[in-house]
């Protein structure tokens, strides 16, 4: 069984087809999925996605790219979502140097004060890393970010940095992009990742992989994912995917076996 452990199922592009969207996860013997709530119009529809199915969990947080909006109060608002027995991380976080939405010490502010929220609630956080790998790293060190730990969501940079952060308690979460024939960092960078700490997902509708790159990108295609990790990793998908479902649940506390039914 798969767990799709990065996915936005509420974004817009799913709004014609989503429950036959979920549904086909499922048919891919995708058995859990984290569903991430960044800002104020997605943090809501991911609360109302995780309390409508057993299987679909939340992260909230403030994306980087939006972190000139968040308020005090939005602050306080993930904080009293964190206590919301389906919310099993804070994320997605973090630094996005590509996009210039937000500047840089405005996104280091609201990075530091989230980090801090959830050492103060003991929460694993997921990290949005895009061009920032040197300012990611010392900002985690800074924070104490090992104290809680989490997640590199969908990781991009070297085996360096991805040492850095294992170093401090981070899974390396793997998607789309490790199916693309050009790819050979990712590639390289998963191969050494040890499997204790390796997990998998597809984000989606972004970073579809390999065949349907170009396309939008759904949480059944997380089997894709899988058969390529597990094919750098020289065992089988079977494997694979027991290894990366049991460091999933483990990472962000989940104990139950929910029904797969709405």
């Amino acid at each position: 069984m798969l767990f799709d452990t990065h996915t936005h199922l509420d974004a817009h592009q799913f709004d014609e087809d989503r429950e036959a969207v979920i549904a086909r996860a499922l048919e891919a013997g995708v058995s859990r999925m984290i569903n991430i709530g960044f800002n104020r119009e997605t943090i809501p529809t991911t609360m109302k996605l995780a309390e409508s199915y057993d299987f679909i969990y939340a992260a909230v947080g403030w994306h980087p790219v939006d972190a000139i909006t968040m308020k005090d109060e939005d602050l306080d608002w993930i904080a009293s979502l964190c206590a919301h027995e389906k919310v099993v991380a804070i994320g997605e976080i973090g630094l996005d140097y590509h996009w210039d939405t937000s500047p840089k010490e405005v996104q280091h502010r609201v990075l530091r004060r989230q980090i801090g929220l959830a050492r103060e609630l003991g929460m694993p956080i997921v990290i949005h890393n895009r061009d920032a790998h040197e300012d990611i790293v010392k900002i985690l060190r800074e924070e104490k970010a090992s104290e809680v730990g989490g997640v590199m969501h969908s990781f991009s940079g070297s085996w360096e940095t991805a040492k850095l952060c294992l170093n401090m308690g981070f899974h390396i979460s793997f998607g789309g992009p490790i199916t693309f024939k050009n790819a050979k960092q990712p590639k390289e960078v998963l191969v050494q990742v040890p499997m204790d700490r390796l997990l998998i997902e597809t984000d989606s509708p972004y970073l579809t992989p390999h065949p349907f790159r170009g396309k939008r990108n759904e949480s059944g295609y997380v089997k894709m994912v899988a058969e390529a990790a597990a094919e750098l990793k020289g065992i089988t998908v079977e494997e694979l995917a027991e290894i990366t479902t049991r460091n999933a649940m483990e990472r962000f506390s989940i104990k139950q076996n929910p029904e797969q039914k709405r």
